[in-house]
This record gives structure tokens, C-alpha cells and sequence, in this order.
């Protein structure tokens, strides 16, 4: 399904939450428990609605997630947002498990801290680095990132999937692997990646990760972003196949091409797939 059905649809049960919260007085701004993690929701936002609604955020990618992490792991959330899976990765990992997130836009980075400070049992499972992954400490940083998705309707909104550019003022470039070098106590397990169409760049600085730890990832395929970041799916797997990984759609666990042409036509414009990249 597209993201720009997805969030039509979203419009319309926003359009009947709202109402109905606005006759008993509710504001659309709140404090929500959701599966025993607590979050600041502001529900025109197409993400924190989603949680509200009680997991419908990416919800293949939570399974995943939970079959995927291993307790007392380290793993990383590049793109983390405001902390959707964050906080499920770290109830995941347990009291000895570590989990690295990683957002680069204020607006969700504030909002994945807030939410953190408010799960008071995950927050020393938790470290959030402001920071935009890429090839090289001190790269510039692009002014603005996608990482808003508003349930009104709105001028400026990116044509396919309806996304806000948000200002990236406080983010500092960093590479993952000159991060981890300095701050991972242990080998990286699982590194969930969906940083719309800046998948290219991450890996770019993540070259020793892939080659010594080689991680499972549970990533998103979506052609159109990369092309629109001047990158493909020819060079996003070009990191993943010489260090032996192999793909899986995230739902069925179907063993997926590695071939970009034969991906490619696997994914419909303006749509992406939902993958698992693991050595075999």
C-alpha cells in the first residue's frame, strides 16, 4: 500500500478520533499508554497516531523485531524518530541489553527524548544520539530531513508520501562506525534502518560494521527516495551482497533477489518493501 493511502486513510479515522475526543473535552495532545510503554502522542501526526491506535505503526516491522532481537543485545535504531521502536527494542533487549538510537531532525528528536524520560524502567536501556549517520565525522548536514507526516492537509508536503521536511540545526554528521568505536561495549546484533532514502549514506560509514559484526538489518526498500537522494538500489545493495548477505521480505521470510533489476520490479513507485538483510 502506498504511504499516500496509508495516510488518506489515517485522515479519515483521524477526522472520527478527534471528533469524538473533542466532545468529551479530550485535546489531541496527551500522555498514552500503549503496549506498557507510555508516550507523548500529539495525534495530527500521522506516526503518533498511528500509536494510539494501539500498535498500527509499522506493525510487520514490530514482529519482526521481536523475533529478530536477542536479549542482553546491543541494536541500533537509525532513524528512529520519535521512538516507536525504540522503546519496544528496548523492552526486547532486557535489563542487559543496550539499544543506540539515532535521529537527526529536532522535532523528533525532542519528542524521541521525551519519551524515553517517560518509560523511567527503559531509560539506562536507551542512549539517543543526535546525530545524522554518514560517511565521514564533520560532513555537512542537510538543512532539513524528512520527518513529519501531519493528518491535515497542508501545502508543501512531499508529493508521494505526504512527509514535512524538519530543520536539522542541532544534528552533527557522524559516521556509525567512528560511533561505535567509541561508544559500543559489545557487537551489534540488529540494526533497524529506515531513514528515507539516506540508507545509501549510512552505510557509506558503516563499512567495518558490515564486514566484522555484520548485523541482521530490518530495513526499508523504497526506490523512489533513494533516486531523489541521487542514489538506487543498485548501490544500496552493493554494501549488503559482497559481505554476504542475503534478503527476506519481512513478513513471509521469502528469500528476496539480489539482483536491483529484479527488486525493483518487485516494488511499485511511490511504494517501498519492507525487508530483512542477514548473513546466511
Amino acid at each position: 500500500m502506498r504511504t499516500v493511502t496509508k495516510i488518506a486513510i489515517a485522515r479519515a479515522l483521524h477526522y472520527f478520533v478527534r471528533s469524538g475526543r473533542g466532545i468529551a473535552g479530550r485535546p489531541d495532545k496527551g500522555i498514552f499508554l500503549r503496549r506498557g510503554i507510555l508516550y507523548e502522542l500529539d495525534l495530527s501526526q500521522g506516526i503518533d497516531f498511528a500509536i494510539y491506535l494501539g500498535g498500527m505503526f509499522e506493525r510487520s516491522t514490530a514482529v519482526a523485531l521481536a523475533k529478530l532481537t536477542e536479549p542482553s543485545s546491543l541494536v541500533l535504531d537509525v532513524g528512529a524518530n520519535i521512538g516507536a521502536h525504540t522503546l519496544h527494542l528496548a523492552t526486547l533487549v532486557g535489563p542487559k541489553g543496550r539499544v543506540m538510537a539515532f535521529e537527526p531532525t529536532d522535532f523528533a528528536f525532542r519528542k524521541l527524548r521525551r519519551n524515553i524520560d517517560l518509560n523511567l524502567s527503559l531509560t539506562s536501556r536507551v542512549e539517543a544520539f543526535h546525530y545524522f549517520l554518514t560517511a565521514n565525522d564533520g560532513a555537512s548536514v542537510p538543512k532539513a530531513i524528512y520527518s513529519s507526516w501531519p493528518l491535515a492537509v497542508e501545502a508543501g508536503l512531499h508529493a508521494k508520501h505526504l512527509g514535512r521536511e524538519m530543520q536539522t540545526e542541532s544534528a552533527q554528521a557522524r559516521s556509525l562506525d567512528s560511533v561505535l568505536s567509541e561508544s559500543a561495549d559489545r557487537r551489534v546484533q540488529l540494526v533497524k534502518l529506515d531513514v528515507d532514502g539516506f540508507e545509501c549514506e549510512v552505510l557509506r560509514g558503516a563499512t567495518s560494521t558490515l564486514r566484522d559484526a555484520r548485523p541482521i538489518f530490518v530495513l526499508e526498500l523504497a526506490p523512489y527516495v533513494l533516486e531523489e537522494r541521487g542514489a538506487s538500489l543498485d548501490q544500496l545493495l552493493f554494501y549488503f551482497i559482497p559481505n554476504g548477505y542475503h534478503f527476506y521480505d519481512e513478513r513471509t521470510q521469502r528469500r528476496l533477489p539480489s539482483k536491483a533489476k529484479e527488486l525493483q520490479r518487485m516494488i511499485v513507485d511511490g511504494e517501498s518493501m519492507n525487508v530483512i538483510a542477514r548473513v546466511a
